[in-house]
């Protein structure tokens, strides 16, 4: 990256979000009940008005890829990994164009292993859904180049907030840093009124982690695990689809954060969250 390119995004500083992707290529087909995802995909379809100014670059980090350590996908023309089950056969047709960022995903590289957390390079991986989904409705022209950065396998919360801390300096230079998973996510709860005040207890636990001081929110998050209903909407082993807010809770640094859209979804609470 040149000095000039820093320089010319040096005055725009982007926000971290973390958004909840839906389930599969849920906004793109029929669903039971029909508008259960039209709220979401609202909000979602909503965030590039809402932004300071258009993304240089997007880094994604996807609840849908977990590497032993960080790796970064630094192909230019990334394909697209239809990794869900069970859909229409249209939505293994949907596409979604957008370039890579080689140069940037190197930079990535070098940040992480500044912060003394190794990042692997993958020129062969593409966007999961936990991407391309998301970005069809955030940014459906394609035209904003994407890296992805994979979450570590091991679901350290602490780590993944140290990421993030180490990528928080790209916000300055256009980058915009989204966080994509779901802040309920137990295959189980779904539809089952009985998740429905456990998620409604533990998002409010969420929400106040996320909208505490800097500092506090860094500790609260670390700590998640002993959060009221923690496990039950996160099951032990399968918590990473709350990684990726780790990530963005730490790209945030001191920048305050906010609940920014909330909804009951299939008999549970779901929530995005921005920092800025």
């Amino acid at each position: 990256m040149t000095h000039s390119t820093t320089s010319r995004f040096a005055s725009t500083v982007q926000p971290v979000l973390f958004i909840p992707h839906g389930a599969g290529p849920c906004f793109f087909m029929d669903w039971n009940p029909a508008d259960a995802w039209e709220g979401m995909a609202a909000y979602l379809k909503g965030i590039a008005a809402s932004l300071p100014a258009r993304p240089r670059a997007i880094v994604m980090v996807s609840a849908h890829w977990q590497t032993a350590g960080f790796s970064v996908t630094t192909g230019d023309q990334p394909d697209l990994i239809f990794d869900y089950f069970g859909f229409p056969e249209h939505t293994y047709e949907l596409t979604y164009p957008a370039p890579g960022a080689p140069a940037l995903a190197e930079r990535i590289v070098s940040l992480l292993a500044e912060a003394r957390l190794p990042g692997a390079r993958d020129a062969q991986r593409g966007f999961d859904h936990g991407t391309f989904i998301p970005l069809k409705l955030m940014f459906p022209e394609a035209d904003i180049p994407v890296v992805q950065l994979s979450l570590r396998e091991n679901l350290d919360p602490a780590a993944h907030l140290a990421a993030g801390k180490a990528l928080s300096v790209l916000r300055a230079e256009g980058v915009l840093i989204v966080g994509s998973g779901m802040s309920f996510h137990n295959m189980s709860g779904y539809g089952n009124p009985k998740f429905t005040p456990l998620s409604e207890v533990f998002d409010d636990w969420l929400s106040r982690a996320v909208e505490a001081s800097p500092e506090q929110r860094r500790a609260l998050l670390s700590d998640w695990s002993h959060a009221p209903h923690a496990y039950q909407c996160h099951p032990p082993g399968h918590e990473e689809h709350l990684m990726p807010l780790m990530v963005a809770a730490g790209a945030a640094g001191e920048s305050a954060g906010r609940k920014v859209y909330s909804e009951q979804v299939l008999k549970t609470r779901l929530s995005a969250f921005r920092f800025d």
